[in-house]
């Protein structure tokens, strides 16, 4: 078996030298949280702490670890200009020439740490504006489309990177001797699927037309739909979205009513957009129902946003459910 590692594998496919950079710089730090989660408890790195972020969200140990991890080691790169957190309030500066910003949401699905249920590192690069300042909000407010990478690391069993520079998507496994090697080239998600991943427990809360299309999909073979599906739930995206690019499947986080005014609950900066690219690399759809998540102008840099992501004919489908209900207020906050 030919090893290809993840930089000659870029360099392979001509990707831009500099973005190779970054994204080896965006890796010391991936492998220096699997190491702090594969020791766990010997570490005492599990349990909450006593603070909040920027989310209204207790932190997990993990979360602050992560993150200061992250920033760390990208402030050690004079091409980031600057970063953006999840768990922070406001992004921070780095190098101020630098060509990069990253954003990135340094511990998906913390709150299954203390179960030893797959947790993820999520990322998105962008290109700085000329002259902006690395901690400048509206620098980064930049649509889906202006991403020129995105992936995840998910640590599970194995630490598996998943990348996108725009030419398809890659997976690749850390290995003992510390490289990330290629295992899977130009992943696709089959069109079909008889998969679905959402929070049951909200059910009551979401839109007509979401209780409506998951009320069928549980009708099976005997619904409209006319095929029987089964129904995943691992509350991490990151575990879920891999899921979804190695087997096919359709996942959703939608609009409900306890907050009307916020479009949903997943970050637009920190998940929807990384995601929506891999996704969309792989021949996927994503989208919130009414638009796709990567054309979606973000106002600021906590933004939410409702999520239907997955192999594409089912995400259609969930789109001509929602095809009577333009004007609602779902409708008018996830465009």
């Amino acid at each position: 078996m030919n090893l290809l590692l993840l930089n000659q594998f870029l360099k392979h496919h001509d990707t831009d030298g500099e973005l190779i950079e970054v994204i080896d710089t965006l890796m010391i730090a991936c492998k220096e949280i699997a190491v702090q989660l594969r020791e766990g408890a010997l570490a005492g790195v599990l349990g909450t702490t006593d603070n909040t972020n920027v989310q209204g969200e207790t932190q997990k140990k993990m979360d602050v670890i992560s993150n200061d991890v992250m920033k760390n080691v990208l402030h050690t790169n004079p091409l980031v200009r600057g970063m953006a957190s999840e768990e922070e309030d406001d992004p921070v500066a780095a190098n101020e020439n630098g060509r990069f910003l990253v954003t990135f949401d340094p511990l998906d699905g913390s709150s299954n740490i203390d179960i030893n249920v797959s947790v993820g590192t999520i990322f998105s690069i962008l290109e700085a504006p000329e002259g902006c300042d690395g901690n400048d909000a509206d620098a980064y407010l930049q649509n889906g489309r202006k991403q020129v990478a995105a992936g995840y690391v998910l640590y599970g069993p194995s630490a598996v990177l998943v990348l996108s520079t725009g030419a398809g998507v890659n997976f690749f496994t850390l290995a003992h001797t510390g490289d990330f090697i290629l295992t899977n080239e130009n992943v696709q998600i089959p069109a079909q699927t008889r998969e679905f991943a959402i929070n049951m427990s909200n059910q009551r809360h979401w839109e007509p037309n979401m209780q409506r299309y998951v009320a069928d999909l549980l009708q099976g073979a005997d619904g409209p739909r006319k095929k029987n599906y089964n129904m995943r739930w691992i509350a991490s995206m990151v575990a879920e979205v891999h899921r979804v690019l190695t087997r096919g499947g359709v996942f959703m986080y939608p609009w409900d009513k306890r907050e009307t005014g916020k479009p949903g609950k997943l970050r637009l900066m920190y998940e929807g957009n990384p995601m929506s690219m891999l996704i969309e690399q792989a021949g996927g759809l994503s989208s919130t129902a009414y638009a796709d998540i990567m054309d979606v102008q973000p106002k600021e840099i906590h933004q939410r946003v409702a999520v239907a992501l997955g192999s594409r004919e089912e995400v259609e489908a969930i789109i001509e459910y929602h095809a009577d209900s333009q004007d609602s207020d779902a409708a008018a906050l996830n465009r």
